[in-house]
């Protein structure tokens, strides 16, 4: 029997970077009324509560049952209810060395493979603390831009992906939303964050169930199926809501 249900968040369970939908925040709020819910994805905590925290109407004691794991599990937030704030659990954070040598190798690749913008909408490569992102057209670029960059670059960001992975073999390179590439301490993955959450509720893998659309190898949603857990794989959160009202058995 399942006890958490686990998600991916952009094209999982929302637009890349944009605010969960009505209907999302709706089906979230009441499968929190039944299931421990977890959220871990590439973004920051800043972008977990404008996509998906503001958007929900769940009370002070659901959300004690939400689990935020920001920069792919990097990161671990819950709900603390006498504080009225989220808490963070830990940090796994690179080393300014480490981070120094990540954003210079990223540069150099992408420029190399011709995966550089010269105008882009906001900064290609961000420095996430527990993790350093490259977004191909910036971080601020919209939603049709990037699906668009993805349906033409897929084979190219993975050639950088695999590139930066060579010259940084003591990190973690894995290719995360549509036009990005996430970048953190070996071992330090979205599978590490399930083995923590699983020490912090005292569950068995086995009663997690995961929702992603990046389960492919190499995707960083990869690691959480190797290690066993039970995964669906989704291509948008129309696919995911499809999911929770199954779980949740409504029409």
């Amino acid at each position: 029997m399942k006890k958490i249900i686990a998600f991916d968040l952009d094209d999982t369970l929302a637009i890349t970077k944009s605010p969960i939908t009505d209907e999302m925040s709706e089906l979230l709020t009441d499968l929190l009324t039944h299931y421990d819910v977890c959220i871990i994805s590439g973004g920051k905590f800043e972008q977990f509560k404008k996509q998906v925290v503001d958007r929900l109407e769940a009370p002070a004691h659901s959300l004690n049952k939400l689990h935020l794991m920001p920069t792919c599990g990097t990161r671990y937030y819950r709900y603390d209810e006498l504080g009225e704030k989220w808490a963070l659990q830990y940090a796994e954070d690179l080393t300014e060395e480490q981070k120094k040598k990540i954003i210079s190798t990223l540069e150099k690749c992408a420029k190399e493979v011709g995966l550089w913008e010269e105008k882009p909408d906001g900064d290609i490569i961000e420095d996430r603390g527990s993790q350093v992102t490259y977004s191909a057209l910036g971080q601020k670029a919209s939603p049709e831009k990037k699906y668009a960059w993805a349906e033409k670059n897929d084979e190219a960001k993975k050639m950088l992906r695999q590139k930066v992975a060579e010259l940084l073999p003591d990190l973690e390179v894995r290719l995360g939303g549509s036009t990005s590439i996430d970048i953190t301490r070996i071992g330090i993955d979205k599978a590490y964050g399930m083995h923590k959450l699983i020490e912090a509720i005292d569950i068995d893998k086995d009663e997690i169930l995961f929702v992603g659309d990046k389960l492919m190898e190499g995707g960083n949603d990869y690691p959480v199926k190797a290690m066993g857990v039970d995964c669906i794989e989704v291509e948008g959160w129309e696919d995911t809501a499809l999911v929770i009202r199954g779980i949740l058995g409504v029409s």
